[in-house]
């Protein structure tokens, strides 16, 4: 793979040599990229990089993309890759200023690229199918293994090899890890590797999948920079751009923003939420649509509310005495004009409401995500118990308009020393954490699974152009 790699980049450093030698003064590459207003970049489809969300694109990767083109004061111009290898060898022919697609650090890939700081350490995991034999470790491998070709799974199988030469696989350079994920469960293959990540993020979209064992030791993501650049300028200012990230604090919230909620689900219930997607959620869903639409919210997140609070039962009542579909009390139903809170039409109506006004009372200046789980949090535990718990939180440091902090410090209103000097007093603000991340999964695996059935619009093959608002 390495020499492939180096042949490509024969002609670029030549060029290279030959520009540095005419004796013209050049700009930077950074001065360049802000010159031209544009920043270039390799990626991929998929969960943990990019892909276009109900309110546009979104990722981890993208967020971080979109956040460094901000701070240049440039455009986001993306080139979509369908594979790993595309990716590596559409960078090294100089096609973009650097890949965000989820890429490890590798000894190989160090000798051509630079990258910057890490943004997250992940695990390679075997996958496999629940019902089939788990195998303890890789001489215990019966079966057809698959994996991304040129990824650094395949990395770590070829240095695997040496120890055991029996072990085979299949390198496809066709497919992507989600894709690979899909063929484990339909059983088309019996394994295939992936990152940690991609695991807990898709593992609520199927949840028969399941980790056998860690491949080798833990490693890093990172952006991947050319080093045929002809200046280090744009790579510094990138690395630059993750130290403040870190030391912010903002990079942990980006990631709690995806992966926090993940890793609480659970994952029998995830099968038995799909099948209640499948036989209760028809009879129901026009009317969290209709509700959706007349108070400007995604019907989905009503939805997922709704399941959280009863399961989709529209008689459903709690020892508390909060009943119906959206487990309204006595006094909010009265509040919004709800007669009969077991009606489903008058339960969807009233939640829809009662949580557009809890979304306008939390500060606009919070910015999405976290203004709607604060507000979902608020439906659990009460407006009142929120804003302790967000005042709790600027005391003891954090970030109040954060959810990633504001819901380590909700727990603290169960304890005595906190609540005693709180508004509201006692709260189980532990349950209100719990309640929100599962909303949010519910969420995500809603939105993708009425996507998935949607019709499928074709897939763009050119670069996409997305414009920095601020300019």
């Amino acid at each position: 793979m390495s020499l492939h790699y180096s042949i490509r980049l024969i002609p670029l450093l030549l060029l290279s040599v030959l520009l540095s030698s005419c004796g013209q003064p050049q700009r930077s590459l950074l001065d360049e990229v802000k010159r031209e207003g544009r920043l270039t970049v390799l990626t991929r489809n998929a969960a943990t990089t990019y892909y276009e969300g109900p309110s546009g694109p979104t990722g981890l990767e993208y967020d971080l993309m979109k956040g460094f083109a901000d701070e240049l004061g440039v455009k986001l111009r993306l080139i979509i890759s369908p594979t790993v290898t595309d990716i590596l060898l559409n960078l090294l022919d100089g096609d973009a200023h650097f890949a965000a697609a989820g890429l490890s650090i590798t000894k190989s890939r160090s000798h051509l690229l630079n990258f910057t700081p890490p943004y997250q350490t992940i695990s390679a995991q075997l996958i496999y199918r629940v019902g089939s034999t788990r195998p303890k470790d890789i001489t215990q491998l019966e079966g057809h293994l698959e994996v991304i070709a040129n990824s650094s799974h395949e990395e770590q199988l070829f240095q695997l090899k040496k120890q055991y030469p029996e072990l085979t696989w299949v390198g496809n350079k066709e497919t992507e890890s989600e894709d690979l994920l899909n063929l484990v469960l339909e059983q088309v293959i019996d394994y295939t590797i992936a990152d940690s990540n991609e695991l807990a993020v898709n593992q609520r979209y199927y949840p028969e999948l399941r980790t056998a064992f860690d491949l080798g030791q833990p490693h890093q993501l990172a952006w991947a920079f050319p080093k045929s650049q002809r200046d280090q300028s744009l790579f510094k200012a990138a690395s630059d751009y993750f130290h403040r990230l870190k030391q912010s604090g903002q990079l942990d919230q980006l990631i709690e923003r995806y992966y926090g909620h993940v890793d609480k689900f659970d994952y029998v219930g995830t099968r038995i939420y799909r099948r209640h997607i499948q036989q209760r959620l028809p009879t129901y869903q026009h009317l969290f649509k209709y509700a959706g639409e007349e108070n400007g919210l995604d019907w989905r997140l009503l939805a997922a509310m709704a399941y959280q609070e009863s399961h989709w039962n529209p008689k459903a009542v709690s020892p508390t005495g909060v009943r119906g579909m959206m487990m309204l009390t006595k006094k909010t139903a009265r509040d919004l004009g709800v007669e009969k809170r077991t009606d489903p039409v008058e339960s969807i109506r009233g939640g829809a409401l009662y949580f557009k006004k809890l979304l306008a009372k939390v500060p606009e200046r919070i910015p999405e995500p976290d203004r709607t789980w604060m507000a979902l949090a608020a439906y659990n535990i009460g407006f009142g118990h929120l804003e302790d718990a967000r005042i709790i939180t600027q005391r003891r440091g954090g970030d109040a308009d954060s959810w990633k902090d504001v819901k380590a410090n909700l727990p603290l209103l169960r304890k005595r020393k906190w609540y005693k000097r709180t508004k509201k007093g006692y709260a189980r603000g532990n349950e209100a954490v719990v309640y929100v991340e599962n909303i949010r999964s519910y969420y995500d695996i809603l939105v993708w699974q009425t996507e998935k059935t949607a019709p499928e619009e074709p897939k763009p093959h050119e670069a996409l152009n997305i414009l920095n608002p601020a300019l």
